[in-house]
């Protein structure tokens, strides 16, 4: 199951474990989330690591990328697991029964999302199949902000109302990295909580007063993740598209517009790239959007 999972090296002290965006490959047959929302899109989870000290960030799509995960880091030298969710959504929790030995941390929110939604997870009724079963719980909380000490660094982790309500990203201040989550997506946000946008915007501004100079996203292009990830420019990218979704309930000329077109200026200037399954989330977005009647 973990054929196509890459082991990609952003920082000296950072492991991306991604997979997904490989033609032809489909996780099961049949609908599914991991397929449909995550591997057709490509999915990263993260581990910071220093000497024997590593922070997960994320679970990955099944127990069987959990474990791959921890036998890697674990061949590389780590005894010591902390595991952090980004947020509630299946493909960042599926891993955790790998890690249930461990402190797996969340903001609170995240943790009401899965107590929950936890029954329904397990059964596979909650975003259809796989089940999820056991699906291991934080056990232990922070609201607004925390931080921890992996080895000699210090992380931030940041609670925000980005993608859904109860996101955490990671921010290393002394390299300057910001690991995202789903707060930001390339080539764009998949919307959730269309409700939310104002705030969604007002906390992307917190990310860019933080002045990352290296972005790493669960969702984006393999490539620029090897290389160390997007520029902070890639926040404007996503905040410039929610304003154009918001534009689309009161200007009708924009909703059937192709994707390449209402991003045509963050893709001129590299901020993002047009990866083509995104048009179909952007269908999905405009219908979401327009569905709750925002202006």
């Amino acid at each position: 199951m973990t054929a196509h999972l890459r082991v990609l090296r952003p920082a000296p002290n950072v492991y991306a474990f991604y997979d997904g965006r490989v033609e032809g490959y489909r996780f099961a047959e049949g609908e599914n989330w991991v397929d449909d929302g995550a591997l057709s899109l490509g999915i990263a989870s993260y581990a910071v690591v220093d000497g024997e000290d590593a922070l997960v960030y994320d679970t990955h799509i099944s127990v069987e990328y959990a474990a791959f995960i921890r036998k890697t880091l674990t061949d590389a030298g780590v005894r010591n697991f902390t595991v952090v969710i980004s947020h509630w959504h299946l493909d960042h929790v599926a891993g955790t029964a790998a890690f249930a030995d461990c402190e797996i941390i969340s903001n609170k929110r995240t943790l009401d999302h899965l107590t929950q939604r936890k029954a329904a997870i397990e059964s596979g009724t909650s975003s259809g199949p796989p089940a999820i079963k056991p699906l291991i719980l934080p056990t232990q909380l922070f609201e607004g902000r925390m931080q921890l000490r992996v080895g000699s660094l210090t992380i931030d982790l940041i609670e925000a109302n980005i993608h859904s309500d109860d996101a955490t990203v990671l921010w290393l201040a002394s390299e300057r990295i910001l690991l995202a989550g789903d707060t930001l997506e390339d080539t764009v946000t998949y919307v959730g909580e269309p409700e939310n946008f104002d705030i969604h915007l007002a906390d992307l501004d917190r990310l860019w007063a933080l002045n990352p100079e290296r972005i790493l996203p669960n969702h984006g292009d393999p490539e620029i993740i090897a290389l160390g990830g997007y520029e902070k420019t890639f926040i404007r990218a996503n905040q410039q598209y929610i304003r154009m979704l918001k534009r689309c309930v009161a200007e009708s000329e924009l909703r059937g517009k192709p994707l390449r077109d209402i991003i045509t200026g963050p893709l001129e200037a590299g901020w993002v790239n047009l990866f083509e399954p995104y048009e179909a989330i952007h269908r999905q977005n405009v219908e979401v959007v327009l569905a709750a009647r925002l202006s």
